[in-house]
Order: structure tokens, then C-alpha cells, then sequence
């Protein structure tokens, strides 16, 4: 089975990480630089390998090529009672001279 560079940047980003998360902490103890302000290299460094990754990926294969397209096919309109689409008359018109209450 080969591995592909995107899926071997892939395997590798988590140790990376854990190594720059370690060699933070180690600067940070000798006094170098605080972590509070070396920090945002953690995420420089996750950004640059989904990056790599990203511009290592292979293209995804092209579809097979169908035939020209077909709409789908409606079963016959039946303008019976019932059925959606089917025309209901109208009421009747109120009695002449309106209802009294």
C-alpha cells in the first residue's frame, strides 16, 4: 500500500505538535520566553502542515461521464375527486337579502 505525502504530513502533524508544545515548555522553564507570548507558534506550525497537506493532496478522480440528462418521468395527471390538482367548484353564493342573527 503507498502512502501518499498528504496522508504522511497527516500521521506526522499530531507528534509535530506535541514536539513544539514541548520545546515551548522547555524555553519557557530556562527562562528564555514566556510561554504566554510563544504560544501562537503552536498554531503557526498546525497552519503551515494543513497547508503542506492541503497542497500534497491528490486530485479527486473526475465522474464517469452519463449519457444527457433524462427528467424524471410523473405519473399521468387523473383530474378525478380526491386527487391532488383536482378542481373543487366553488361554494354557493349566500341567500339573497344576507342571514339574520
Amino acid at each position: 500500500m503507498a502512502v501518499s505525502s498528504s496522508d504522511f504530513i497527516q500521521a506526522v502533524r499530531g507528534p509535530l505538535m506535541l514536539i513544539t508544545l514541548g520545546v515551548l515548555i522547555a524555553v519557557h522553564q530556562f527562562g528564555m520566553l514566556s510561554f504566554s507570548t510563544s504560544w501562537p507558534v503552536l498554531v503557526i506550525v498546525f497552519g503551515v502542515l494543513k497547508l503542506l497537506e492541503r497542497t500534497t493532496r491528490q486530485p479527486a478522480p473526475a465522474p464517469a461521464a452519463a449519457g444527457p440528462y433524462t427528467p424524471p418521468s410523473y405519473p399521468p395527471y387523473s383530474p378525478t375527486p380526491g386527487t391532488p390538482g383536482y378542481n373543487i367548484p366553488p361554494s354557493p353564493p349566500p341567500p339573497p337579502g344576507g342571514t339574520r342573527v
